[in-house]
């Protein structure tokens, strides 16, 4: 069977007759007992507590199967230091064990000839809304956008994931490993991000980055005043004005119930999930993840920002980040830009090819995205694009740094540093290898591993992802009729 195969197990669980557990007897109470209230002796059922770092959904994702695996002879870019020429890597155990121009080869390893090819991080991209806008398009599947009130801090994207949504194995085809899945941008507050492996599951939990703190998704501009034109808001100032009354919501909602969490003095307050959303934020759990085009907006709220106490941690589209690059790399706020996207509206008329080169020559993590389900499957290529719009304006960018926009100053806008997006010792073994050169338009992702397990293989199509959605109905007797075991 092959390794990317998803086999469902159905577990069944014990309990009486009507499959709820039988309830647990409690002695009756003594005639002399006295009766105390409910809220005197009941503890609140944890749905009604606001704790800080509260995991409801937790990601049951777990490895894939994996082998030893050596790459030899490869150049490798690791977004972390020189390019290695005629170098090796080693994979083990989900983990990057070596990595160099001498390593050692455990004997039971498969070995893979890597000459002529080269090995790069897997992509991250911290701007997608796969799942959430599935394919096939249309009403039924879009579930990216609460367009009901300009605020829905309380909705969460993981809840709209469809995991059968048949661009993800596109993504990993194209050497995406790690996303992070967005609400849209119609509100000013859209909610919750989830930051998902990019592997096959049953449920989006099965996806989900272990640990991997969410994001908030917010929205400069255009978007928000179009959709809520006729109800507020209606104009920048207007925008604006949303943030900070959500803002001074949430401040006092920390404020009671961090006081509450810490004495457990009388009844707790009233739980209310778009505020703890920004409370959450507000302590540092949560990062702000924020649509913007215009400079003198992204200069707003980094204003907004510093009134509240929060940080924003990336401004996305950022079409106008090379005009405040130096606002961007003092602030630490990092920036996730297209290549040439631009001219589409109004808020994107200034943008320029050299935005990413620009941005990055000025100290700030530049980083690529796609926010697009086809453009998310040649990540490599758009770089390659601002790559050279960096030549054409003057200023040369090395594929050492390149590299990095689509790994590690992703992974460090996800908070994932740590674990993913450069090829070093003890991270992750989320690993690609490239048929060439990978910002050449030749060039194509021949294998992909996640945590080190292979999930695809160009060369064979039994490693080739396909969602439930694709497969369709297959007949027992056809499936046996061509030579296939039933499935």
């Amino acid at each position: 069977m092959p390794a990317i195969a998803v086999v469902a197990a159905l577990v069944v669980a014990s309990g009486c007759a009507s499959g709820h557990a039988a309830p647990p007897t409690r002695p009756a109470p003594s005639a002399n007992t006295p009766v105390a209230h409910a809220s005197d002796t009941t503890p609140p059922l944890p749905g009604a507590l606001s704790i800080p770092n509260a995991n409801p959904f937790p990601s049951t994702y777990a490895r894939f199967p994996s082998r030893t695996t050596v790459i030899r002879g490869a150049t490798i870019l690791t977004a972390s230091g020189p390019t290695l020429h005629d170098a090796s890597i080693v994979l083990h155990d989900g983990k990057i064990v070596a990595v160099g121009t001498t390593v050692d080869a455990p004997a039971d390893a498969v070995v893979i000839d890597g000459h002529g090819h080269y090995v790069t991080p897997g992509i991250i991209d911290v701007h997608s809304h796969m799942g959430v806008y599935a394919a096939p398009g249309g009403i039924a599947n879009s579930d990216g956008n609460e367009a009901t009130d300009p605020t829905t801090a309380y909705v969460w994207a993981e809840h709209s994931v469809w995991p059968q949504d048949p661009y993800f194995p596109r993504a990993l085809a194209g050497g995406v490993t790690t996303v992070q899945i967005l609400p849209g941008s119609a509100n000013l507050i859209g909610g919750r991000s989830a930051v998902l492996k990019v592997v096959p599951s049953r449920t989006v939990q099965g996806m989900k980055f272990p640990g991997a703190k969410y994001g908030l998704k917010m929205a400069c501009g255009e978007n928000p005043k179009r959709v809520y034109a006729s109800r507020g808001p209606s104009t920048r100032m207007g925008n604006v004005a949303g943030y900070r009354k959500a803002w001074i919501q949430a401040v006092d909602y920390k404020r009671r119930w961090d006081k509450w969490n810490a004495d457990h003095k009388g009844d707790a307050p009233t739980r209310d999930l778009g505020l703890e959303t920004l409370a959450e934020v507000l302590r540092g759990n949560i990062l702000v993840h924020m649509h913007c085009y215009r400079a003198d907006e992204m200069a707003q709220m980094i204003d907004v920002s510093h009134e509240f106490g929060y940080q924003i941690r990336a401004f996305h589209h950022a079409i106008e980040g090379y005009k405040v690059a130096d606002l961007l790399a003092t602030n630490g706020i990092a920036a996730a830009e297209w290549a040439d996207w631009g001219g589409f509206k109004m808020e994107s008329f200034d943008a320029i090819r050299a935005n990413l080169a620009l941005t990055s020559h000025a100290g700030a993590r530049a980083m690529i995205h796609s926010d697009d389900p086809l453009g998310i499957q040649r990540l490599n290529q758009e770089v390659a694009k601002a790559m050279r719009a960096g030549t054409v304006a003057g200023i040369p960018v090395s594929e050492e740094e390149a590299v990095k926009w689509m790994t590690i100053n992703p992974a460090w806008a996800l908070g994932l540093d740590d674990k993913i997006g450069s090829l070093e010792v003890g991270k992750n073994a989320d690993v690609v290898l490239w048929s060439g050169n990978p910002f050449s338009v030749y060039a194509h992702a021949d294998k992909v591993w996640i945590d080190g397990a292979l999930l695809y293989d160009r060369g064979d199509v039994a490693e080739h992802w396909r969602t439930d959605f694709e497969l369709g109905y297959v007949p027992l007797d056809s499936a046996t009729a061509s030579g296939g075991s039933p499935r």
